[in-house]
């Protein structure tokens, strides 16, 4: 038997239910909200008693994730991971980087793109200010490069967050220690957590003062694909006691610049109340993260 039959065997007989998980994957990743056991079957011609042993696999390894109040599942903690190591390669950080670079020399100060990897920011690209258009204060940041921070007290984060669904909130942060602090300050609980969420959902940008460092304010605002769904969040942080701008000019020009990269991955910005600043519908509970989440 050749090598290419060997292959063909051993596909014919495993790929069925690695097809179907992956179906299922997919077919959450599409949708606005969890679905059904029955709706899945239904939907994909999948016999109800494979998706449920399926979902159950899935479910156990982290990818999706089952809401008891509604009965339903949808993607899990795992997925946004698998998403976010898609996000942090290449494509993305090349598309960012102009922008990136433009908006520092716009604002004189650092300006970050981030996204998010399970309940944390992750920052993949730092761009400073040219030589000698910093400002009269040289801010030290801890958010360089690959650095990972508590995504609930960050901006960049938070305007990811602003955009997840009840079920990936719940998931990110199934118990009250999941709230951490640095500087005393910050959300203690999910309820908190969403009342803020909410707040930056409804005007489209997310904002954090001494939360990460004393001293410090940011400001961010997502980019979205073509799903309406954050793929990634760009912002800025400067000395809450000195700046070159307003905090509204900041907030204005990260704006623009989301919107920019929101076009250049052909995203979509969500529409709602506050669609032309980037927010999206105020009901969160049948959005999701992204799948990096």
């Amino acid at each position: 038997m050749s090598g290419h039959e060997i292959i063909e065997t051993k596909s014919s007989s495993t790929s069925p239910a690695v097809g179907r998980a992956l179906d299922i994957l997919l077919h959450l990743a599409s949708r606005s909200g969890p679905a059904q056991a029955g709706a899945l079957a239904r939907d994909l011609g999948i016999p109800r008693s494979s998706v449920y042993h399926i979902l159950s696999v899935l479910v156990d390894r982290g990818f999706v994730t089952y809401v008891p109040k509604e009965q339903a599942y949808g993607l899990g903690v795992a997925s946004f991971e698998i998403g976010s190591a898609y996000l942090r390669h290449e494509p993305l950080e090349r598309l960012a980087r102009p922008i990136l670079r433009s908006l520092a020399h716009r604002l004189g100060q650092t300006v970050h793109l981030g996204i998010l990897y399970g309940a944390e920011s992750v920052y993949l690209l730092k761009e400073r200010p040219p030589a000698g258009q910093g400002g009269d204060v040289d801010v030290a940041l801890v958010t360089d490069i690959g650095v990972r921070l508590p995504a609930h007290l960050t901006a960049n984060g938070r305007s990811i967050l602003a955009h997840c669904g009840e079920a990936q909130l719940r998931a990110l942060f199934p118990r009250p220690g999941n709230l951490v602090t640095r500087t005393g300050k910050g959300p203690r609980s999910l309820s908190e957590l969403r009342s803020l969420l909410a707040r930056d959902r409804e005007r489209g940008w997310s904002e954090e003062i001494e939360l990460v460092s004393e001293g410090l304010r940011s400001v961010g605002v997502a980019a979205f694909d073509h799903n309406e769904r954050p793929v990634a969040a760009l912002s800025s942080t400067w000395s809450r006691h000195y700046s070159r701008h307003d905090a509204d000019h900041v907030r204005h020009v990260l704006q623009q610049g989301a919107a920019r990269l929101t076009a250049a991955v052909s995203g979509r910005a969500p529409s709602g109340p506050a669609a032309g600043s980037g927010a999206q519908d105020p009901s969160p509970g049948h959005r999701r993260c992204p799948d990096a989440a």
